[in-house]
């Protein structure tokens, strides 16, 4: 699947030193901007667990009108669809074990090309590539025009693991944590509400078994040693944006839209509509 995306050389001015350093690029050209009419992306969010991949690359395929793909969604789908790998991927599930680079590279392989076949206008990858063999094999696949690296504080990301709860009855996920950490050093400060239940989900939150601080700390180890090799392989392409949430969705979304030369493009989207 052939990148068409738009590069235009412009130079992003903030009106802050605090947007300065929220976000970083490591970019060849400019940022893509994304014309109206050529809504094509070939992008990747990258981030550590429990930091908000899932919840901005939604948002951002749905403004933008493109598959949202997870590699854990593509698996789960196969299993279900009794497809070719159904029966290989059930035992290994079975097992325990990790499914292999090979298996998830043709798993990607067959639902970009049904993308395609379908007209699709690109998509936005879900938290891969994890490793550097990932990486590497996914560039004979296809071209990946942008890669968005979104970043936490450790403590805030422990803190916001912490607070995850799910409504036993209902299945909906929320966050009880309530997080406010002061700027220092020229780094500016971090506010997160909590994402509250309404009243009848109150008395039916759990919290998942493996949301503890030992497991959590485990989680952001594994990552710092196998994914951050990651950043530095698209950084050293001059394709990674590097971005510091600098709070909740309703702080940290019209500053990554604007990272992402989209400041205007919800506006344009609704005139359109």
């Amino acid at each position: 699947m052939a990148a068409i995306i738009r590069l235009i050389n412009r130079t992003t001015s903030s009106s802050s030193s605090s947007f300065s350093y929220l976000a970083r690029r490591s970019f060849t050209h400019a940022p893509p901007r994304v014309d109206p009419k050529d809504r094509n992306v070939q992008w990747v969010f990258l981030g550590c667990p429990g930091v908000g991949k899932g919840t901005y690359a939604t948002r951002l395929c749905n403004l933008l009108r493109v598959p949202h793909i997870a590699t854990g969604d593509l698996v789960r789908h196969e299993l279900s669809s009794k497809g070719p790998l159904s029966q290989q991927l059930s035992e290994i599930v079975n097992q325990g074990k990790l499914v292999s680079d090979e298996i998830i590279i043709n798993l990607l392989k067959a639902r970009l090309a049904a993308g395609e076949a379908k007209g699709e206008s690109g998509f936005i990858l879900d938290g891969f590539p994890r490793t550097i063999n990932q990486a590497e094999i996914l560039e004979g696949v296809t071209d990946i025009d942008l890669v968005v690296n979104l970043k936490l504080d450790e403590e805030i990301l422990i803190e916001k693991c912490l607070g995850r709860r799910m409504c036993s009855e209902c299945g909906g996920n929320f966050n009880v944590a309530s997080i406010n950490m002061k700027g220092e050093n020229g780094r500016p400060g971090t506010v997160m509400a909590p994402l509250l239940p309404p009243a009848h989900c109150m008395s039916k939150l759990i919290t998942r078994a493996d949301d503890t601080e030992a497991v959590v700390k485990e989680r952001l180890r594994i990552y710092n040693e196998t994914s951050r090799p990651v950043e530095e392989f698209y950084r050293s392409r001059g394709k990674l944006l590097e971005f510091e949430l600098p709070g909740g969705i309703p702080e940290s979304w019209p500053k990554l839209l604007h990272a992402l030369n989209l400041d205007d493009y919800e506006e344009k989207q609704s005139a359109a509509a």
